[in-house]
């Protein structure tokens, strides 16, 4: 990402900071001018729904105001103190600071009256582990000559080996590397790529054409992101995977891949130890892809606009070989997601699920040059969402009518190293996905003061919106689209970890509309806390909080799940959406 006060401290951008920049962006445009797996092979066990089917309408009014849905501010306001204290370390996960966050949870949740959300366990173990190349003994190859890793390109493997090969490779161009059966779209059709390498652009055919009637115009897909590209590349038997950066539809600059890509890469310890990924990923450097290009008699410009028109054939780029020589250095580590449920009284193995990461970024607590120690306490991002579930989930516990359905709240880790702990989530559910009805996604709550708007990230995904919408209205709220849709935000934060499994995920917050200054008070409010405070130790509760939009916030989340927790609903995905036929497949109609 451009902005610098948007790279994490060890590189790579925040999955939460996206959606800040989503916000920031819309408020000073408006002042202006007045971040796993394919969605076409997602999970899809299926258990006979015992209620509504999917694809009904949902009824926006119904079970809305079931039980009070209070949010105790004193608790919240203890709650968000004690998890950014300096006591807590910053929260990072598999250090003295993430075990006593855990405990924390735990204790929160018992004492609300939670029943341990993983069988008899409070707690999900999520194994870690980080593969560190050494660039001065790696080298990446093209016909023999190496490419300067970081300025040129960055490669990693998703392998847990210590080191990797591959051998004089043969290059394929495949455009944007996407198999998208619902949009007739096959960038392999015809080539066997088995061994071989795969060179690809990022984002997808939509945004370099900007017609709304190929992909989703210039709105990003999941098909777009450069996680499903390598996948993909995968599925297909690739030896290497290479995304080509270009800065527009990357929506960043390569200084952050540089940056996000190197040094220690932390993923989850798979059972197959990576087996199933191509050996080597990498990003590539427009201007070296333009050198490989040429080097083949290609031309780049021609071919890349040809990629995004149906019916493009890969390419090959003839006499042109990869080899690669990585050296790792591994570590093996597990930390944790933290769980409960709120038993339903009718439907108790169906869920609404709120989710929030407790992790951040950890530190230490010497003095720096400020005089402020440097422990990264996170209480925006993500002691605010943190405490947020378990308040909102508290309402629930607190009411005399028990819900429905069951609400399950999830605390996950390692968001800050690439949503790990929800991905983990997702890929071994502790409930089966076919039965958690919707989920919301809360994190990086800014304590603003009240607005006039919801900004939702990824508008138009499903029908929980219309929920929200109905809500928000009855409050005296508008809903305010994603500004930026075709960067993809709506990909870049945990709840996507569960979309792409088909589970309908809302991804909201307070608004930049202020009801006092309006937009442009919006705009110098986020950009405060960008600057100031985002991912560093400056982020630390104050008591002179504003606490009332948070509070009306977290109360229309709590209406949202009443809305569905009260009722036999089924919300779906948005017709045209990538993961619905996950979800249908997941709840097929009676």
């Amino acid at each position: 990402m451009a902005i610098q006060s948007k790279v994490k401290k060890h590189g790579r951008p925040s999955k939460s900071g996206y959606r800040i920049l989503a916000i920031i962006g819309a408020a000073l445009g408006l002042a202006a001018c007045g971040g796993g797996d394919d969605p076409a092979t997602g999970n899809t066990d299926s258990q006979a729904p015992a209620s509504t089917e999917t694809a009904a309408p949902v009824d926006t009014n119904a079970g809305a105001a079931a039980g009070n849905g209070i949010i105790d501010e004193a608790v919240l306001r203890q709650r968000i103190k004690t998890l950014s204290s300096d006591a807590f370390a910053g929260r990072a996960p598999v250090t003295e600071g993430g075990y006593k966050t855990r405990a924390f949870l735990i204790d929160e949740m018992k004492a609300i009256g939670l029943m341990p959300g993983n069988g008899d366990s409070y707690e999900q173990a999520v194994p870690l582990v980080e593969v560190t190349v050494d660039p001065a003994a790696s080298a990446l190859t093209i016909n023999g000559i190496t490419l300067e890793y970081g300025p040129q390109a960055v490669y990693w493997t998703k392998r847990v080996e210590e080191t990797i090969a591959v051998q004089d490779s043969e290059m394929v161009f495949v455009g944007y590397g996407i198999v998208a059966p619902e949009y007739d779209w096959n960038d392999y059709a015809g080539v066997d790529v088995t061994g071989k390498t795969v060179v690809m652009l990022v984002n997808d055919p939509g945004f370099a054409t900007q017609d709304k009637a190929v992909f989703n115009g210039n709105a990003m897909t999941y098909y777009g992101r450069w996680t499903n590209k390598y996948e993909e590349a995968a599925r297909q038997g690739a030896a290497a995977a290479i995304v080509i950066h270009q800065a527009k539809p990357a929506a960043y600059g390569w200084g952050v891949v540089e940056g996000s890509w190197s040094g220690p890469q932390l993923d989850l310890e798979r059972p197959d130890g990576g087996a199933g990924r191509v050996a080597v990923e990498a990003w590539l450097h427009e201007d070296e892809a333009r050198a490989l290009f040429a080097a083949a008699s290609l031309d780049f410009d021609r071919l890349t606009k040809s990629a995004s028109a149906p019916g493009f054939a890969p390419v090959a780029i003839t006499g042109q070989t990869l080899s690669a020589n990585l050296t790792n250095t591994i570590k093996k580590s597990v930390s944790a997601n933290v769980a409960g449920i709120l038993p339903g009284a009718t439907y108790p193995d169906e869920y609404v699920l709120y989710m929030g990461h407790w992790d951040h970024l950890g530190g230490g607590d010497a003095a720096t040059s400020t005089g402020r120690d440097n422990i990264f306490n996170g209480a925006v991002d993500n002691a605010t969402g943190t405490a947020g579930i378990l308040s909102v989930v508290e309402a629930f516990a607190k009411n005399e009518t028990q819900p429905d359905r069951s609400i399950l709240v999830v605390g996950v880790t390692a968001e800050e190293s690439g949503l790990l702990g929800s991905a983990y989530l997702a890929e071994d559910p502790i409930v089966p996905l076919s039965q958690i009805v919707a989920g919301i996604n809360i994190d990086a709550m800014l304590p603003t003061p009240p607005s006039k708007d919801l900004i939702v990230v990824g508008y138009g995904a499903s029908q929980v919106e219309d929920i929200l919408e109905g809500i928000a209205t009855a409050r005296g709220k508008y809903l305010r689209p994603d500004p930026e849709p075709e960067k993809g935000y709506f990909y870049r934060s945990d709840h996507i970890s569960l979309a792409k499994k088909g589970v309908p995920m809302l991804y909201a917050d307070a608004g930049i509309d202020f009801i006092d200054g309006g937009t442009d008070a919006g705009a110098a409010f986020q950009a405060d806390y960008a600057a100031n405070r985002y991912h560093k130790p400056a982020d630390e509760y104050s008591d002179d909080w504003d606490m009332g939009t948070l509070i009306d916030t977290l109360s229309i989340f709590y209406e949202v799940g009443a809305t569905l927790a009260y009722s036999d609903q089924w919300p779906n995905w948005y017709e045209g959406n990538e993961f619905r036929a996950i979800r249908d497949a997941q709840r097929p109609a009676p």
